[in-house]
């Protein structure tokens, strides 16, 4: 079954990712990688911002404590309210760049890197905690990509995107184990790339080069479409007051004639529950 959508906010996005929603302030954010830019989107009222950063980020969270914390280029930062910068993590690698990042059910940041060559094994999945100590939990990853967890916390959801498969692991204490395969994506139907999870623990998964979000069950079973005009869908999450409304995210990057909504903020209003998502403890 596919599913209507609505342009929320008309863009041009080199590469649009990570929508998340801010409950303390009403609003959604996200981001362009490659614009070095953060965007703010309030549903209820329509108003919108945009900031820029001083590199590419990957992506951009709430803090339990106010500010937002930021996966960029060489580690991870913490953005105060007022405006203050300063590294948590620095760890600078050339020719390496942030990618998505997702927080845990116990405030951690778990943050993904990737070559900008995309060379194979050349990015991690590492967790971040409060205090800024990094522990990588996956070290021979091409684009780490979409990350998140089942309702209770005992699963993980993974995306390597060249792998083309949405990953399943054992989650407890801040520890992923039993890595296995919930679902392939089928050739001709792009590739996954970011994810969420809903209140009914079905993922979402977003295709790059599919022009398309997916539904599976926990099982695995598709069972819902939402069909987009553009190519490059890259992430989707739920948002707004009640979280029944689901934000996807595109891209341009790449495209030789840019469809004219390609990097434009879509939305399927009513498209189910989502999860309300922790802030980071840092």
């Amino acid at each position: 079954m596919s599913a209507p959508y609505e342009v929320a906010v008309r863009a041009e996005a080199e590469l649009g990712e990570g929508p998340t929603w801010d409950a303390a302030s009403g609003r959604l954010l996200w981001i362009d990688i490659l614009g070095s830019r953060l965007h703010t989107y309030d549903p209820v009222s329509g108003r919108r911002s945009v900031r820029t950063a001083h590199q590419h980020l990957g992506a951009v969270k709430p803090r339990a404590g106010g500010g937002l914390v930021l996966n960029l280029r060489d580690g991870v930062g913490l953005l105060d309210p007022d405006g203050a910068f300063r590294w948590l993590h620095h760890d600078p690698v050339p020719g390496r760049r942030a990618n998505d990042a997702a927080v845990a059910p116990d405030g951690s940041l778990w943050a993904g890197t990737m070559r900008y060559d995309e060379a194979p094994g050349g990015g991690t999945l590492s967790r971040i905690t409060a205090d800024g100590t990094a522990e990588v939990v996956l070290d021979d990853v091409t684009v780490s990509n979409g990350t998140g967890w089942s309702p209770d916390g005992s699963l993980l959801y993974y995306i390597d995107t060249p792998t083309r498969r949405i990953d399943v692991f054992d989650h407890a204490e801040g520890r992923a184990v039993d890595r296995r395969p919930l679902v392939g994506i089928e050739d001709g139907a792009g590739f996954p790339d970011g994810l969420t999870v809903d209140a009914e623990g079905c993922v979402w998964v977003a295709l790059w080069d599919g022009a398309a979000v997916r539904r599976y069950t926990p099982d695995g079973v598709l069972d819902r479409v939402v069909t987009l005009p553009v190519p490059r869908v890259t992430a989707c999450a739920f948002a707004g007051p009640g979280l029944g409304d689901l934000y996807i995210t595109t891209a341009r990057t790449g495209l030789a004639s840019p469809h004219p909504l390609a990097g434009s903020l879509f939305v399927v209003p009513g498209a189910g529950r989502g999860l309300a998502q922790p802030a980071f403890k840092g």
